[in-house]
């Protein structure tokens, strides 16, 4: 009796096993996400993401980045805006955000519908952990906010470039950066091409960062020299 209690027991636990380890193949299968230890590397485009001059919304996970527009809705927790391209982000706030009206440093309470802001932080999609909103930001230059092409679909992909693309460029390349250097690319990016959001920032071989930019037909990337300064879009 205790030995056919022993090889039930034994059984049993093999059953859970089995089963725990079967549910979480389905968990990370459906979660599709990429084990910790993964290196901040553009060398792999996200999955789904297009060709040069095309929009996409895929990417490989959270990253630096931003966007400007105006404040729609306000709650407790943070806000929405919609952009100059119409596209709808979701902005959460936490104690460590900081705030600045211009150039003077404010208060949540500066945050009110219809403010125009700029807003940077951890984007993932269409939805920015802010670390710093910055209300009545730097206005866009005119040239350069004129050719932004708006996400709409069935709109038809826009192949063209602006300025200079770095010579040495191919889609993919680079390592995505973060903290200072990723907040001032996506600030001048968003300064010269409103509209889009910038959901990551990576540091090419020369030193120039490419701005990738989602939710505008074009442009997709958007090319910052080392004194962050916009050279070029494509």
């Amino acid at each position: 009796m205790a030995s056919r209690k022993l090889t039930t027991s034994i059984a049993a636990a093999a059953a859970a096993l089995a089963i725990g380890g079967g549910s979480y193949a389905i968990a990370s299968a459906a979660s599709g996400s990429a084990p910790a230890s993964a290196p901040a590397s553009a060398s792999s485009p996200a999955s789904g993401q297009r060709a040069s001059g095309g929009a996409s919304g895929a990417r490989s996970g959270p990253a630096a980045g931003g966007t400007e527009g105006t404040v729609s809705s306000v709650s407790p927790s943070g806000f929405t805006l919609t952009t100059s391209a119409g596209q709808q982000v979701t902005i959460t706030e936490a104690s460590a955000t900081t705030y600045q009206v211009g150039t003077s440093p404010a208060s949540a309470s500066a945050i009110a519908s219809g403010e125009p802001v700029l807003v940077l932080g951890t984007t993932e999609n269409t939805a920015i952990a802010a670390t710093q909103v910055i209300v009545h930001p730097a206005a866009p230059a005119a040239a350069t906010a004129a050719q932004v092409v708006p996400f709409r679909r069935g709109t038809a992909s826009t192949a063209k470039q602006a300025g200079q693309i770095p010579a040495s460029y191919s889609q993919g390349s680079g390592t995505i950066v973060s903290g200072t250097a990723a907040g001032n690319a996506t600030e001048a990016a968003l300064a010269a091409y409103p509209g889009g959001i910038v959901d990551r920032v990576v540091q090419l071989s020369n030193g120039e960062y490419e701005v990738h930019n989602i939710g505008v037909i074009w442009p997709h990337h958007i090319f910052v020299n080392q004194d962050f300064k916009v050279v070029g879009a494509d």
